[in-house]
């Protein structure tokens, strides 16, 4: 039984529905959570395949194969990965961010944007309380997922900073939030390399049923349908060709200029 995590944000919605709707899963077992908590799975073996912050791959190269041609990306604003601050960026020079416990990916690169972009130190703090609780005590807050775009609905009185968007602006290329990583020990097992191509199919078909997911989707109980048809097929990105694999790169790199990660990972593809 291959033991797949599923991230719970609207984000991973259309896949995972395609997956289970075109091609048999009876062998797969299905683990939901957050990226950060299925990032602990896998690294404890506890799950064996799923879609993974980036930077995890980076801090532990060697225990992860990447399943080709397949990301949560963005070639521009990704809409979920937010900065709200009641001042502008630029004025945070030795002030608090709070951050979201729930992608290291999306921390790392925020802390990158400050340092090499913005030219800012600042202090960081995980943050525990709702939006307008956090900037009564702090200036800046990153939030991440369905918590971003629910702010972003429901929060018009503070500046926001799209981090897909500000990197693409900075760089020219695309931002790599999570790879689909496999623990080493699968990733030669015929359920594994089966799946990597059913995700991939699934990938191919997921624009032409957009319409028809929307209706199904749990997030209209808080989104509107033209808001999450929008958010898939303008913000978010399954892809990982060449423009997506440099842009990993340039993070990777950044990230290991800043001390955040000890060394710049080989990427290491499981095979097609």
């Amino acid at each position: 039984m291959l033991r797949i995590g599923q991230i719970e944000y609207a984000n991973c919605t259309p896949l995972f529905h395609l997956l289970k709707e075109r091609f048999p899963c009876d062998d797969y077992e299905f683990i939901s959570g957050v990226p950060a908590a299925l990032n602990a799975l896998l690294a404890n073996g506890r799950i064996d395949v799923c879609p993974s912050s980036s930077i995890e791959y980076a801090v532990h190269s060697e225990r992860y194969r990447i399943l080709p041609d397949l990301s949560i990306s963005s070639d521009g604003a990704v809409a979920s990965v937010l900065l709200f601050t009641r001042v502008p960026v630029e004025e945070l020079h030795g002030r608090k961010i709070l951050l979201s416990s729930e992608s290291a990916t999306s921390v790392n690169l925020l802390k990158v944007l400050i340092k090499q972009l913005y030219c800012c130190d600042c202090e960081y703090e995980i943050n525990t309380r709702n939006i307008s609780d956090a900037l009564s005590t702090a200036p800046a807050l990153l939030l991440i997922g369905d918590a971003a775009l629910r702010a972003s609905i429901n929060q018009p009185d503070v500046k926001v900073y799209d981090l897909g968007e500000v990197w693409r602006s900075w760089t020219g290329l695309p931002f790599v939030f999570a790879l689909w990583l496999c623990r080493t020990e699968v990733s030669e097992n015929e359920s594994l390399l089966e799946l990597s191509r059913h995700l991939t199919q699934a990938k191919q078909l997921a624009a032409l049923h957009y319409e028809r997911i929307v209706e199904l989707t749990g997030e209209l109980s808080w989104m509107e349908p033209e808001h999450l048809l929008s958010y898939w097929r303008n913000n978010i990105s399954y892809h990982l060709g060449p423009r997506y694999i440099t842009g990993l790169k340039l993070f990777y790199q950044k990230c290991y200029e800043m001390g955040l990660v000890k060394s710049i990972p080989t990427l290491n593809f499981t095979s097609s």
